[in-house]
């Protein structure tokens, strides 16, 4: 049995190998669907998460690696969709698809923490994630729209 700390409460996991990735773990054993599966291969970005604060690829981080760090997903990013990066995907209309905004919206708020007002340069430099559908200039623009919010 292993415990892993997600969005603030502590899970006992049992009958999972350490070497399973965290995307699972959260998905089949935790049941927290918001993190999605694309390349497995740490690539897209689909399943980023945070482990400490920090963008992670869940794809790729073992159970094993998890230890004492708090593993934040998107339903910890905020109980009611009010963080200032959540509430600007909605008023940019940035979703197409949607498939890949949990993850984008998951590593622009990793990288608001520590790049406050974000250059257009430094957004397209820390924001590798891939969408498909192609709506980088209104994540560009929700970036910046949450970069002031959060320094309010």
């Amino acid at each position: 049995m292993t415990k892993i700390k997600v969005n603030g409460t502590t899970h006992e996991v049992k009958d999972v190998p350490g070497d399973t990735p965290l995307l699972w773990v959260l998905r089949d054993s935790l049941g927290l669907t918001g993190t999605k599966y694309g390349c497995g291969v740490s690539e897209c970005g689909a399943c980023t998460v945070h482990l400490d604060g920090k963008a992670v690829q869940a794809c790729v981080t073992a159970l094993s690696e998890i230890g004492d760090s708090e593993v934040t997903t998107i339903e910890g990013l905020s109980t009611d969709g009010n963080h200032p990066v959540q509430k600007a995907w909605k008023q940019h209309n940035v979703p197409q698809c949607g498939y890949c905004q949990v993850g984008q919206m998951m590593m622009a708020a990793a990288m608001l923490k520590d790049i406050k007002a974000p250059t257009d340069q430094q957004i397209e430099t820390e924001m590798w994630n891939i969408c498909r559908c192609g709506t980088y200039p209104r994540i560009r623009e929700a970036i910046k729209t949450a970069a002031k919010e959060m320094s309010r």
